[in-house]
């Protein structure tokens, strides 16, 4: 069949769905191998080394393809994507020192939630009922994760959802980058700029790297590399409508390794929040395949 927009010519959704899992499941190793290498290092090192290892895998195969094809005019949604981006970052390494993986990785991915309103914020188009309702059983689902006892907000917990919020505005402005930026140029940029606004923050929040620390920091780079790699390739089998809801798989393969690895074994009331956030984001996404509208790129990892 002749390549449509979303860039595959034969749809394989069993592929596509393996790959998009994998691709989460690379993302739930990053957070993992972050939790250990920042028990050796400061996080804004580690935001640094993992942007600047990507940056170094990525810049030669985009150069290759020559200068020319670099070029864009769309800096402003560049610069929006990588700064929203390595926030999210820097705030989901950051609360996973405070609190458990597995609570900060669903609370930061509860951002497909808030996704409707950004849109609506921003274009001030229709929203579909159901998809405000999906996102208010999603929020519900996050509200009981914050506060299962009823006790106030920890640091760890404001940072995962704030990071929230910043990967779903990385995700919007990746919306919008795809209408005219192919998916190589969008890495680029990401990496290269997302590097550049690390340096200040590692040089704010320097720490030496240690020897104990370099398999580590080494090993979060490789896990984001392949998390991006296995993504674009997802997409090459299936649309983004069909594909998003598996964005949600992170939030069980981090349960599973902060179980596994650091005996945090989730509450009755997070497992409650789990399904709610899954269940409201399935639902919102069903809702946005089924309306009249642009579909929605990949969701990639920030």
């Amino acid at each position: 069949m002749p390549a449509d927009r979303s860039g595959y010519r034969t749809e394989n959704l069993a592929a596509g769905a393996l790959l998009t899992t994998a691709a989460f499941f690379c993302v739930a190793l990053v957070g993992a191998l972050a939790k250990v290498a920042g028990q050796h290092t400061s996080t804004g090192v580690l935001l640094l080394t993992q942007n600047a290892i990507c940056l170094a895998a990525v810049a030669p195969v985009a150069l290759r393809h020559g200068v020319g094809a670099l070029r864009t005019r769309r800096v402003g949604l560049h610069l929006l994507r990588a700064a929203t981006g390595t926030g999210c970052w820097y705030a989901l390494f950051f609360a996973i020192t405070q609190i458990p993986l597995a609570n900060a990785t669903l609370l930061t991915y509860s951002a497909p939630l808030w996704m409707p309103l950004i849109a609506w914020a921003v274009t001030r188009q229709r929203v579909a009922t159901a998809t405000w309702l999906g996102a208010a059983v999603g929020f519900a689902g996050v509200m009981l994760v914050l506060r299962p006892q009823g006790h106030g907000l920890s640091v760890g917990e404001l940072s995962a959802f704030a990071g929230a919020v910043l990967l779903a505005v990385a995700m919007m402005s990746v919306r919008w980058l795809s209408a005219t930026e192919p998916t190589l140029r969008i890495l680029f940029y990401y990496f290269l700029l997302s590097t550049a606004m690390s340096v200040p923050v590692a040089a704010a929040d320097f720490a030496p790297i240690t020897a104990a620390a370099s398999p580590w920091l080494l090993a979060v780079g490789v896990a984001q590399l392949l998390a991006q790699a296995l993504i674009i390739v997802a997409y090459r089998y299936a649309p983004a409508e069909k594909l998003g809801p598996f964005i949600y798989s992170v939030i069980v393969f981090t349960a599973l390794i902060d179980w596994l690895v650091w005996h945090h074994r989730p509450a009755l009331s997070t497992y409650l929040g789990m399904a709610l956030v899954i269940g409201g984001g399935l639902l919102a996404v069903r809702a946005k395949a089924a309306a009249p509208q642009p579909l929605l790129p990949p969701p990639p990892s920030p």
